[in-house]
């Protein structure tokens, strides 16, 4: 199948602060690719390039070596980015609106009309399980209503691809849950889910494929049971020995 993301030796470089300038790695020569239909987890402790990597495909920094594709189009032009929703991992909305303002806020921005505006929010508000509270302050949300008012305003255009920074972070079990259960119904629906992910356990659930970086390096790429392997109990196992980590003896 064609990819819908995709990136090529894609390497970031960053200045370092001070009078040397020296420059720090992001990422290393990253290959990736993402079929229509996947859900797809991109794992990495803190700091492996994760954000980085994202943050590229948003067009938010360019990419200092290679190249990142969108639908086919190069992600440095604003045309690649039409047909995707994105989920911040810290997300803020003016909590003042309620559900149904935020999302209404978002369909002007993409010139939704006004009917299909009405019908997209009905849909979107049923699909995170918000719409008996449409009209209660986001204020008054938890923050596992929160996130899910989130993915709604990253699904108002219906995008055909859907960028997730870490969606369940900071979420209790029901809240994970939840998220866990709206990406199986995208994926459902057709929908290419790419998110990036601490909670192994639900990457381990959801996830068609995983990418694993660490320290700007593809480690290791493969569906879920292919990454495991015959050699590791579970998802967590098998990332730890494959970023190398080793725990420390008692003392």
């Amino acid at each position: 199948m064609d990819a819908i993301l995709r990136t090529e030796n894609l390497s970031v470089e960053y200045r370092t602060r001070g009078l040397r300038q020296e420059t720090r790695p992001a990422l290393k020569g990253l290959n990736l690719s993402v079929s229509a239909g996947e859900v797809f987890g991109f794992l990495g402790p803190n700091g492996a390039g994760k954000t980085t990597t994202i943050n590229v495909l948003l067009g938010f920094i360019p990419p200092t070596r290679g190249a990142a594709y969108l639908f086919g189009i190069d992600v440095r032009q604003p045309i690649a980015r039409q047909r995707i929703g994105y989920l911040p991992e810290m997300t803020y909305y003016y909590k003042f609106l309620t559900a149904e303002e935020l999302l209404r806020f978002y369909a002007r921005i993409f010139a939704l009309p006004a009917p299909e505006a009405g019908r997209r929010i009905d849909q979107l508000l049923k699909l995170v399980e918000l719409n008996p509270v449409r009209k209660r302050l986001i204020k008054t949300y938890s923050k596992g209503m929160q996130q899910r008012v989130g993915i709604a305003q990253a699904l108002i255009n219906n995008p055909d691809l859907l960028i997730l920074d870490e969606p369940t972070s900071g979420l209790d079990p029901l809240g994970r849950m939840k998220v866990r259960e709206i990406i199986q119904r995208l994926k459902n629906e057709g929908k290419t889910v790419f998110f990036s992910s601490h909670e192994l356990g639900e990457v381990e659930t959801i996830c068609d494929r995983v990418a694993i970086i660490h320290q700007g390096e593809l480690k290791a790429v493969g569906g879920v049971d292919e990454v495991i392997g015959s050699n590791h109990s579970n998802l967590e196992k098998a990332f730890l020995d494959i970023i190398g980590y080793q725990p420390q003896s008692a003392l």
